[in-house]
C-alpha cells in the first residue's frame, strides 16, 4: 500500500483517542514551491554544527538514518545543525517517552499530541520548554506560515509549549458510505446528516445484504451531539452554542438520551454488529467491503483518500459542523525538550521544517530518485524503495508544503485553507482542565467509564435501564465534584480571557 494511502488512517483519526493512533500507519503527501529557506542569519556552515536528537512516533523505518544523513547535509548548511531521528512505534510511544523524560534521556525535539504522550499534561509537568521567547527570536517564519489558530489554540495556561502541524484545523464528523452499495440500490444520501436519517438506508441494506454490516463501528464510537468535551471521552461537556458556559454531565442531556435511544433501536434491529462494544477496529470491514455506513473524521479530499486506500469508492455526507477544538488543534505537535542543550538550534530547525519545502519534503518523502520521483513541478510518485521510508506525514510539520500525490488536484492545499477558515471555534477552545485537585475522583470516573461507556454509545444496552445506572455510578465516583472543579476553572478562564 502506498504512502498516501497508508497515511490516511492517521490524518483522519489522530484527533480522537489514542486507541485510534495505535492502529494507524503513515504516509506521504504533497505541495509545491522550491527552496526558500527561512533560516537567514540563524546559522550556517561557518558554525560548529550541533546534533539535534528528534524523537517521533511511527513504525521505525529502514532508511531513516540514510534520509537523515541527507537532511543533515542540508540543515548543516542552513542552520549549522545535524539531525538524528529516533522513531518509536505507535503502541510504545507514550510509555517509552514517559520513561525517557523521567530518566533525562538526551533529546531536543519530540512529538506530542492530545492523543499520544499527552501534550497538556506533559507541558504542565515540565517535560517541554516554554517557547514564547524562542518563537519570537527564531520562529518568525512559523508565525507567518502556520494558521494562527493552531498556535493560539495549543497554548497551555497562556504559553506555547509546542509547534502544531499545519494541517486540517477543524474537527468534522461525516457519515461515510460504501458507494458500491449506494449505487447498487440507488440510494439517496444527499439529505442524510442526522443519526435518525440513516434509518431507511440501514433498513434497506439489512433486508437485501445479509452478509453486510449496515452500520460499522468499534468500541470508540461516539454519537454526534452538539457539545464539546472538557476531557475527551468523559461525560463533562459544554454545549457548543452555550451562553452561560455551564459544564454538564453529557449523559443527562436530552440530545445524548435521544442519540442513545436511537443507537439501541439500531442495535436491536441488527444494523450494528453484536460485538461492537468490544471491537477494537473496523479494518476488517473496510478491507472486505462488507459494510454500508460508518462515522469518520474528515478533511478536504477525504473521500478520494478513502477510496484509494480501500480500493473501492467511498462517499460521505456531513454529520456535524466543522468545529475547532482542543483535540483538533493539538492533534500533532512538536515540542522542545525541557532538557535540550540546544533549544535555539531546535527552534531554528522547527522554523526551517515548517517554512522550507525542500527540507519538509525530504523529511516526509525521503530522497528524490531513491524513494520518490517528481512527475511535474508539484506532483510525485513513490518508487519501490519508498517502502523503506514510509512516514506519517501528519506528525512531521507543515503539511501544506508537501508535494502532491498522483490524482491530487493542484488546489489541494487551497482547499485545506478554505476548510480551515470555515471552522467555528468551540466555546472552550484553549481551555485546558487541570485535574490535579480531583485526581482521585478522576480515576474513579475513568473506571466507571470503562464499565458503561462503550456499551451505551454503541447501542448494545438499553438506555432506559442502563443510562440511569451509569449516571448514578458516575455520581458515586465523584463526577459532580469533578464538574464543580471544572466549572470553577472555566469561570476563571472566561474572566481572564474576556469570554
Amino acid at each position: 500500500m502506498g504512502k498516501s494511502k497508508k497515511r490516511l488512517s492517521i490524518a483522519l483519526a489522530m484527533l480522537t483517542a489514542l486507541t485510534f493512533v495505535l492502529s494507524a500507519c503513515g504516509g506521504n503527501n504533497s505541495s509545491n514551491n522550491s527552496s526558500n529557506s527561512a533560516s537567514g542569519s540563524n546559522g550556517g556552515s561557518s558554525e560548529k554544527p550541533v546534533n539535534l536528537i528528534w524523537y517521533t512516533i511511527g513504525t521505525p523505518q529502514k532508511d531513516v538514518d540514510k534520509v537523515m544523513a541527507e537532511v543533515s547535509k542540508y540543515t548543516q548548511e542552513k542552520i549549522g545543525a545535524t539531525i538524528t531521528m529516533k522513531m518509536i512505534d505507535w503502541g510504545d510511544y507514550a510509555q517509552k517517552m514517559q520513561v525517557n523524560v523521567a530518566s533525562g534521556e538526551p533529546m531536543d525535539i519530540l512529538f506530542t499530541a492530545s492523543g499520544g504522550f499527552d501534550y497538556v499534561q506533559n507541558a504542565r509537568k515540565g517535560a517541554f520548554m516554554e517557547l514564547d521567547d524562542l518563537l519570537d527570536q527564531y520562529g518568525q517564519g512559523i508565525k507567518d506560515t502556520i494558521d494562527p489558530a493552531f498556535l493560539e489554540g495549543s497554548k497551555v495556561d497562556g504559553h506555547n509549549y509546542g509547534i502544531p502541524a499545519n494541517k486540517e484545523l477543524p474537527y468534522q464528523d461525516v457519515w461515510r458510505f460504501n458507494k458500491n452499495l449506494v449505487d447498487k440500490y440507488n440510494l439517496d444520501i444527499s439529505g442524510v446528516n442526522t443519526l435518525e436519517s440513516l434509518e431507511p438506508l440501514l433498513k434497506t441494506i439489512k433486508e437485501k445484504e445479509p452478509n453486510v454490516t449496515p452500520f460499522g463501528m468499534d468500541k470508540n464510537f461516539l454519537p454526534v451531539v452538539p457539545y464539546d468535551y472538557v476531557v475527551q471521552n468523559l461525560p463533562m461537556a459544554v454545549k457548543l452554542d452555550t451562553t452561560d458556559y455551564k459544564v454538564v454531565d453529557v449523559l443527562e442531556t436530552p440530545e445524548m438520551k435521544q442519540a442513545l435511544t436511537t443507537m439501541h433501536k439500531y442495535y436491536q434491529a441488527g444494523y450494528i454488529a453484536p460485538e461492537a462494544a468490544t471491537t477494537g477496529s473496523t479494518s476488517d470491514l473496510t478491507t472486505s467491503g462488507n459494510w454500508f455506513t460508518d462515522k469518520a473524521q474528515t478533511q478536504p479530499l477525504a473521500d478520494n483518500l478513502w477510496s484509494a486506500s480501500y480500493g473501492y469508492p467511498v462517499v460521505s455526507t456531513p454529520a456535524s459542523e466543522a468545529i475547532i477544538n482542543n483535540n483538533s488543534v493539538q492533534g500533532s505537535i512538536m515540542a522542545i525538550s525541557a532538557n535540550s542543550e540546544h533549544p535555539d538550534k531546535a527552534m531554528q530547525f522547527l522554523n526551517l521544517l515548517n517554512t522550507d519545502p525542500v527540507l519538509r519534503n525530504m523529511v516526509d518523502s525521503g530522497i528524490e530518485g531513491v524513494h520518490y520521483k517528481k512527475t511535474d513541478d508539484t506532483h510525485i510518485e513513490n518508487l519501490p524503495d519508498s517502502k523503506n521510508y514510509d512516514m506519517p506525514s501528519y506528525s512531521l510539520g507543515n503539511n501544506m508544503l508537501l508535494y502532491l500525490n498522483p490524482g491530487d488536484p493542484d488546489d489541494k492545499w487551497d482547499q485545506f485553507k478554505t476548510f480551515n477558515a470555515s471552522g467555528k471555534n468551540s466555546p472552550i477552545l484553549s481551555f485546558n482542565f487541570d485535574s490535579t485537585k480531583v485526581a482521585t475522583e478522576m480515576a474513579a470516573v475513568q473506571n466507571v467509564k470503562e464499565q458503561f461507556w462503550s456499551s451505551l454509545m454503541t447501542g448494545t444496552v438499553d438506555p432506559e435501564t442502563y443510562l440511569p445506572k451509569a449516571i448514578e455510578k458516575f455520581k458515586e465516583a465523584g463526577l459532580d465534584k469533578v464538574i464543580a472543579e471544572a466549572q470553577t476553572q472555566l469561570d476563571a478562564w472566561r474572566a481572564a480571557n474576556g469570554k
